[in-house]
């Protein structure tokens, strides 16, 4: 089975941002971890980054032709505002998909509170800090199966 995780805006610079909100593990470290959670599974992951929009569209329209079979992404800032990848997230019906945020959203600034990209997903889970990725692989994965 294979899970793409995606990582937009700024998420490669984990344990240099905001290590009060974030942590201080960095972005290789998320990448390790999920990973090895992936080997303990029996899934295939790939790990995508990018802090540009249509790159992450461009990302999850491929998912549609590759085999993915689940998607966890972590929109970062394109959360709140990126009906661009709302609509690409939509558009792969057949793709279960789970939106993560390391942090607590519902308890920071205003506009974080607001997900426009979520209702394009199948669930949604935040602050959980980055142990968050791996309750959502674990989500798409038994959404996969069944």
């Amino acid at each position: 089975m294979k899970i793409l995780v995606i990582n937009g805006p700024n998420l490669n610079f984990l344990g240099i941002r905001e290590k009060a909100i974030y942590g201080n593990q960095d972005y290789e470290y998320l990448c390790n971890m999920i990973k090895d959670a992936a080997k303990e599974r029996n899934c295939e992951v790939e790990c995508y980054q990018s802090n540009h929009e249509g790159a992450i569209i461009d990302r999850i329209q491929q998912a549609y032709f590759d085999g993915t079979a689940g998607i966890v992404i972590n929109p970062g800032a394109y959360t709140h505002y990126s009906y661009a990848i709302h609509d690409a997230l939509a558009s792969v019906t057949t793709i279960p998909k789970c939106e993560i945020h390391i942090s607590d959203i519902t308890s920071r600034e205003e506009f974080r509170k607001i997900s426009v990209t979520a209702p394009a997903c199948d669930e949604q889970i935040y602050g959980q800090g980055l142990n968050g990725y791996v309750m959502a692989m674990d989500f798409v994965i038994e959404a996969a199966k069944g």
